[in-house]
């Protein structure tokens, strides 16, 4: 992971997206024309509570969102989703 500078916005939350399967149960590699994008991720930064909704979610915290959730980002040679709080669907 790079060293993240800047600040994130109330409510807001960073997130490293988890690979992607390689291959199936039985053993099929999934080539990358064919895979989804991944559905969970690791909090790297959070936002500060916002004034109606505190902030719930913790860095280190795995999250799970919906297909098209958040903005994608990269910074320096990872990416990363940008998405709120309200966005995440289960925390694991």
């Amino acid at each position: 992971m790079a060293e993240l500078k800047g600040k994130i916005l109330a409510g807001k939350i960073l997130v490293e997206p988890m690979a992607a399967e390689e291959k199936t149960v039985s053993g099929i590699i999934i080539p990358d024309s064919a895979k989804e994008k991944p559905l969970q991720g690791k909090v790297v930064l959070t936002g500060a509570d916002k004034t109606d909704e505190p902030m719930e979610i913790n860095v280190g915290d795995t999250v799970f969102y919906g297909k098209y959730s958040g903005t994608e980002l990269n910074i320096g040679d990872e990416d990363y989703l940008l998405m709120s709080q309200s966005d995440v669907l289960y925390i694991a």
